[in-house]
């Protein structure tokens, strides 16, 4: 039965363990949030050196899995096999390979055996006559990457799970510079509220302490100031970029100039000038949509295309296709050219 992350999790958190999940797709923090807990949960700490298995895809053949799911526990009334990079399962790769063996299990399964499947990096091939075997009985879970504009809403929801809250400003910080990689998202904010057993709001100054990203110099910052005109604090930012090229290399900032620009030509080509139009013709979270429309308002639609053009030929400059010059350089020449 195919399942959401949530559904699954709430139904582990309330003691219903099922014989067989299969978790696969493209995002790995929903397969290691759902498996993470079966190992740490599905067994006290007493039985698992008897009880729990941890396998890996490229030391162990599907016949051996399912051989060790058909054991019975040894002292306890359950056992846990987990496989790990399940990915890495030869069978699965092999288009002519006769999964029957596998399928009996997965119809008639050991109830005493939670068995565990993590398929991470990419999707089943639905085409495959086990994919629907594994949808009939087993829980199913699809773990696909979330859109960039729910990655807003995701932090708030993560922080808000936490006991705690977050700000705007830190907000954009986090979805600018970590886009939708949950796993590192996890990670950044844990790293922060590690610090604090009280609810505590996150802030600009929290994220540039905790994660180390500048509150005041960052490629967002930069964004804002190309859009008021502030050519003064424009510069301040690219002389600080250019102080520190390896955490600011020239090509992240020119790639995520693009796609800010592009953005806003789709905007541009909207009819619903409002706040939800913009975000929708944007494909952009809500939250966001004022600096977007404020952007189309200050650039025109043919600024804007020439500001793509220009775009496209320091990026021509940068790969020394047109010209060899030093990134600080290029950059100031850019967002000149952007400003003016």
């Amino acid at each position: 039965m195919a399942k959401s992350a949530e559904q699954i999790l709430a139904d582990l958190k309330n003691g219903n363990y099922a014989p067989v999940y299969f978790l696969h797709g493209e995002e790995p923090y929903f397969i290691d949030l759902i498996s993470n807990f079966i190992e740490k949960n599905g067994l006290d700490e007493s039985e698992k050196g008897f009880n729990q298995q941890i396998l890996y895809g490229k030391d162990v053949r599907l016949d051996q899995v399912v051989s060790a799911s058909r054991s019975f526990p040894m002292m306890g009334q359950r056992q846990v096999i987990i496989v790990k990079e399940a990915q890495n399962l030869g069978e699965f790769t092999q288009s002519d390979f006769d999964f029957s063996m596998f399928e009996n299990y997965l119809k008639s399964p050991q109830p005493s055996t939670v068995l565990v499947f993590c398929f991470k990096h990419k999707k089943l091939d639905k085409r495959k006559k086990i994919v629907k075997t594994l949808e009939q009985f087993s829980v199913l879970l699809e773990s696909n990457k979330i859109y960039e504009n729910k990655v807003p809403d995701w932090i708030q929801n993560y922080v808000k799970s936490k006991g705690h809250t977050i700000n705007r400003q830190a907000l954009l910080l986090l979805t600018e510079y970590i886009g939708n990689n949950l796993e590192r998202l996890s990670n950044e904010i844990d790293k922060v509220l590690v610090n604090f057993s009280d609810p505590v709001e996150i802030n600009e100054g929290l994220i540039q302490e905790y994660v180390g990203i500048n509150k005041d110099f960052n490629i967002f910052e930069l964004q804002s100031a190309i859009i008021k005109g502030d050519a003064l604090r424009a510069n301040r930012i690219i002389n600080y970029f250019a102080s520190d090229p390896k955490n600011h290399p020239a090509v992240v900032n020119i790639a995520f100039l693009h796609a800010f620009f592009a953005k806003v030509l789709l905007i541009h080509h909207s009819p619903d000038k409002s706040e939800r139009g913009v975000a929708s013709a944007a494909g952009v979270n809500p939250f966001f949509a004022k600096d977007y429309l404020a952007a189309s308002r200050r650039f025109n639609i043919n600024k804007t295309i020439q500001n793509l053009a220009h775009i496209f030929q320091a990026d021509l400059m940068f790969k020394g296709v047109t010209a060899n010059i030093g990134e600080a350089q290029l950059m100031k020449e850019l967002v000149y050219k952007l400003m003016h």
